[in-house]
């Protein structure tokens, strides 16, 4: 029966879908905790989901990992519940809980029927409040990250994505991985683990949202009984990271046939201005799939790789344009060559009319399809509110792309593409490619 209920949890999980103009509820709790509430009543189910800003970035000096790492525990034992009896009660009840931790975000997310809703929330709220953190635990889990973290210093990807960041941020939190590393996450203790619960689990910085078969006034009972007793504030947020962007090429050697490469500049802020002009430049740049123009130059014009793209990153201490491309290594320096010539062509140049249309067509087109699920959509919710977005952004945001103009994106390609600046780390034995940095 409960296999049963859980297909049936993971089907309603993605129906009945909300269109783009849905109507937002801007929720406070009689306890004070907000929420945006999307009421779906079709089917008797809930998709809830709680944002924590701060992430990984708050992991305490000299502690790195720490987060991570407690991320991994919250599930595993809770209240009077060893690991295995709280997953026995998670599947009795057909709910299903995620616990996911990034760079400046921890995110929960919860999807129960509607019958079970009291006690799935019960249950979540044991895993938040009283979590074990039993010591077999800890030394299962943190076995498990120093296997992720021995696998990563194997990944070329990995490697790549560690010493770029190292270059770029330094010793901000951005600058190592959230993981940790070997022995940072072997020098973590259970009581470290507690402190990073008690520093990043915070009712200041929640953000929540919800969609389906509950009311605003029913939603308000619900947060204050699952997230009434967190503590009010916890840790402080890091500095902005200071950004170092040198330019030129860093090689690190490592045997494999094919090498990989990130790229990047200093990029734009959400609240920006020019930002929805940005947008759109870097969809025509490296972010519109086939129709992208790297895509085009490097991969169908030439062959030189199966893919390679762009986007904004638009972290909460750092803005950045990153890329990523992979080649074989008598061939990567070509396509780093046809990289850097686009970048300045359209800095110098702008882009077609054609392109501009293309663009801004893909992007509205497929805006809608985001919203394939209930569970997604509370994702998003929860999101805008950390973005500081209004809460009519879904309303408008197609009307934004569409009203960015051929002079937009001159201007802002003119502002925003650094060609000096723009920095490669590639991981291989690139043929022809010497690093000057």
């Amino acid at each position: 029966m409960s296999r049963l209920f859980l297909a049936l949890l993971a089907a309603l999980s993605l129906a009945a879908p909300v269109r783009a103009g849905v109507d937002i509820q801007d929720v406070t709790s009689p306890g004070g905790i907000r929420a945006w509430l999307v009421e779906e009543h079709q089917i008797p189910f809930v998709a809830l989901e709680l944002r924590f800003k701060g992430g990984a970035s708050v992991d305490a000096p000299g502690k790195r990992g720490a987060i991570n790492l407690m991320t991994g525990l919250i599930e595993e034992g809770a209240g009077d519940l060893d690991a295995r009896g709280f997953a026995a009660a998670q599947q009795a009840l057909a709910a299903k809980y995620e616990f996911d931790v990034y760079d400046d975000a921890l995110n929960i997310s919860a999807r129960f029927l509607t019958e079970n809703r009291d006690q799935a929330v019960a249950l979540l709220r044991t895993a938040l409040i009283e979590p074990r953190f039993d010591q077999d635990a800890v030394d299962r889990v943190r076995g498990q990250v120093l296997s992720i973290i021995r696998s990563d210093l194997k990944d070329p990807d990995e490697i790549a994505r560690a010493r770029f960041s190292e270059m770029v941020y330094g010793d901000h939190p951005y600058g190592s991985s959230l993981n940790g590393t070997i022995d940072s996450v072997m020098g973590l203790t259970r009581d470290d683990v507690v402190s990073a619960h008690r520093g990043v689990l915070t009712r200041e910085n929640l953000f929540v949202g919800a969609v389906g078969d509950i009311s605003a006034q029913e939603l308000g009972v619900l947060l204050d009984t699952l997230l009434g007793d967190l503590p009010a504030a916890g840790a402080a947020a890091p500095q902005a990271a200071g950004l170092d962007f040198a330019g030129g090429n860093t090689v690190v050697d490592y045997e494999t046939p094919q090498s990989v490469a990130l790229f990047g500049h200093a990029g734009i802020a959400r609240d920006d201005p020019d930002f929805f002009a940005a947008f759109v430049l870097n969809t025509v740049l490296g972010a519109g799939s086939f129709d992208s123009r790297l895509m085009q130059e490097v991969r169908e014009e030439r062959g030189l790789t199966y893919g390679v793209y762009t986007y904004l990153a638009d972290k909460d201490h750092a803005k950045l344009m990153i890329g990523r491309v992979a080649s074989a290594n008598d061939r990567i320096a070509e396509a780093i060559e046809v990289i850097r010539g686009e970048w300045a062509r359209i800095a110098a140049e702008g882009v077609s009319q054609e392109e501009l249309e293309l663009a801004k067509t893909y992007l509205t087109g497929a805006y809608p399809l985001r919203f394939d699920g209930n569970a997604r959509i509370a994702g998003i919710l929860a999101n805008m509110q950390m973005s500081d977005m209004p809460i009519d952004y879904i309303a408008s945001r197609n009307d934004k792309v569409r009203a960015v103009t051929l002079q937009d994106v001159a201007r802002v390609a003119a502002r925003l593409l650094d060609p000096e600046h723009l920095t490669f780390v590639v991981v291989g034995q690139p043929e022809g490619l010497e690093g000057t940095n």
